[in-house]
């Protein structure tokens, strides 16, 4: 009888309840994933090898898809061209015998539609091994694994260029480089050639979703034109971001022009109120990223070479740039509020 139940424990244990079944059906799943791919990747070396040693033709996968659609009409797996891509799945990683040996226990770990995603778009085994671990690091979508293989993350993670290994501790200094690429690509954005660095902070705030996924795993966003208070003045930090993993604050600073030297002494600056003011007793050196629209590399590591706090230098690219001649031709935001707000009341009347 739900009279006998009693309220104040029964919602709590309910949650309990619910999350408990969640995480066996989470487990479930990842265990049919990886049966299912343990047999492709079987498959995909049977057909390889019959179609090698018994010289079986192209007619061959499709009398084997047919026989097993018959067999198992509710498998969607067993088509011509699912086939065909498990054949090309086990070649494309066999081709290199010592990537595939330590590659074939991780493929399994990650959906199907990912691991297609990775051999169509990689250049070679080994980035393409990279984009496997990191799936299967992060958990990633198939939406978002395409996006970081098509932003070329890859060649980009960790090129950014800095000072931590003068400025921190192994292994610190080596996570902390691996935390930043060079250049960041926001291409989410809108703006003309010629935006300023607050139009710029407040696009990436806009879409602080997409950003966050552009800087990586692990940052906390803490907020924008964060106040520091040093003797009579005040200062404003750009970003103002956690690292989950580093345990440090992470200062992002945005310039919308070339490096110049003096950019790094500020953010020096910077970086030691932060430690001073928000740096609690476990917390690591607070790091700096600065960001800027291009950059002489050997001014910047002149500039770098002295600095006493840890401090990275990236450029960033837009690729959706508004040209100039068409801004005046797009309504504003307000002019687009100010219509919809017309319809509104229209429709109320």
């Amino acid at each position: 009888m739900a009279s006998d139940i009693h309220l104040s424990d029964y919602p709590h244990w309910l949650s309990q309840l619910k999350a408990r079944f969640r995480q066996v059906q989470l487990k479930a799943a990842v265990a049919v994933n990886t049966e299912l791919l343990q047999f492709y990747w079987e498959l995909g070396a049977d057909i390889v090898s019959k179609q090698a040693t018994q010289a079986w033709g192209s007619g061959f996968l499709e009398k084997l898809s047919q026989d097993l659609m018959q067999e198992f009409p509710d498998m969607k797996g067993f088509s011509k061209r699912n086939l065909e891509l498990i054949r090309q799945w086990r070649r494309y990683w066999t081709s290199d015998a010592a990537i595939a040996k330590q590659a074939v226990a991780q493929l399994t770990t990650i959906p199907w539609g990912h691991n297609l995603a990775i051999i169509s778009k990689c250049h070679s085994h080994t980035e393409a091994l990279y984009y496997v671990q990191q799936t299967q690091a992060h958990g990633w979508s198939r939406a978002v694994l395409t996006h970081q293989i098509e932003s070329g993350l890859w060649q980009r993670e960790g090129q950014a260029l800095n000072n931590f290994a003068q400025t921190l501790p192994a292994p610190q200094s080596d996570l902390a480089a691996q935390m930043l690429k060079d250049p960041y690509v926001f291409d989410f954005l809108s703006l003309t050639p010629e935006h300023n660095e607050r139009e710029l902070e407040r696009g990436l705030i806009d879409h602080i979703t997409q950003f966050l996924l552009e800087l990586g795993a692990g940052f906390a966003y803490m907020g924008r034109q964060v106040p520091l208070q040093v003797g009579e003045r005040e200062f404003f930090l750009d970003l103002l971001f956690y690292h989950a993993r580093l345990h440090c604050y992470v200062v992002v600073e945005l310039k919308t022009m070339d490096f110049e030297p003096e950019f790094a002494g500020k953010l020096n600056f910077y970086l030691k109120a932060v430690d001073e003011q928000r740096r609690g007793e476990h917390d690591a050196p607070t790091i700096g990223l600065l960001l800027c629209k291009s950059k002489d590399r050997l001014v910047a590591e002149y500039a770098l070479s002295d600095i006493q706090k840890p401090l990275g230098l990236a450029s960033y690219t837009l690729s959706h740039t508004l040209p100039e001649a068409l801004r005046d031709k797009l309504p504003s935001i307000e002019a687009l509020e100010r219509e919809l707000g017309k319809e509104l009341g229209e429709s109320d009347e």
